[in-house]
């Protein structure tokens, strides 16, 4: 099977986006970069495309100029196992950029990300209805999601 890899538009951060993004995940890395040649709509020598990995997974960075701009209908969503996990993602994703609601956060590029703990699906799709109910007003709430206190709301 084929890999699906995911192009990131970008107007003329695509190299710095990249270098943030492997720096935040592990066993990540810069694969290629690629430069505009001549007559191409930036200049000479100007990135192009940068080829990166995520933990593994391909991605593409491309400067295409400001025509695009990323919206929340388009999200990466990051799994984390613990409270620690969910606070270096969180203000590594978030330096720079915008928090959001619900876990939701734009990093300083304006690409949107969700920082949510591994236990949040499991404590929303709770079989007694009620308890998955607190669940999701407690993280209603959140900006950050916090572990302690979505359990804290499952408990009732």
């Amino acid at each position: 099977m084929q890999p699906i890899t995911p192009c990131l538009w970008f107007d003329t951060q695509a190299e710095e986006a990249a270098r943030l993004y492997v720096s935040v995940f592990r066993n990540s890395k810069i694969t290629a970069v690629s430069h505009y040649g001549e007559g191409g709509p930036m200049p000479k020598g100007t990135v192009l495309t940068v080829s990166f990995e995520l933990d593994g997974r391909p991605f593409t960075a491309l400067n295409g100029g400001p025509m695009y701009q990323f919206s929340e209908a388009v999200s990466f969503q990051v799994s984390c196992q613990t409270q620690d996990d969910v606070d270096y993602y969180w203000s590594r994703l978030g330096d720079g950029g915008q928090p959001g609601p619900c876990g939701w956060l734009k990093d300083r590029f304006g690409l949107s990300w969700q920082v949510v703990p591994e236990v949040l699906p499991r404590l929303m799709s709770d079989p007694d209805p009620a308890r998955a109910q607190r669940v999701f007003q407690a993280m209603m709430q959140m900006g950050k999601l916090d572990i302690a206190a979505l359990e804290a709301a499952a408990s009732g």
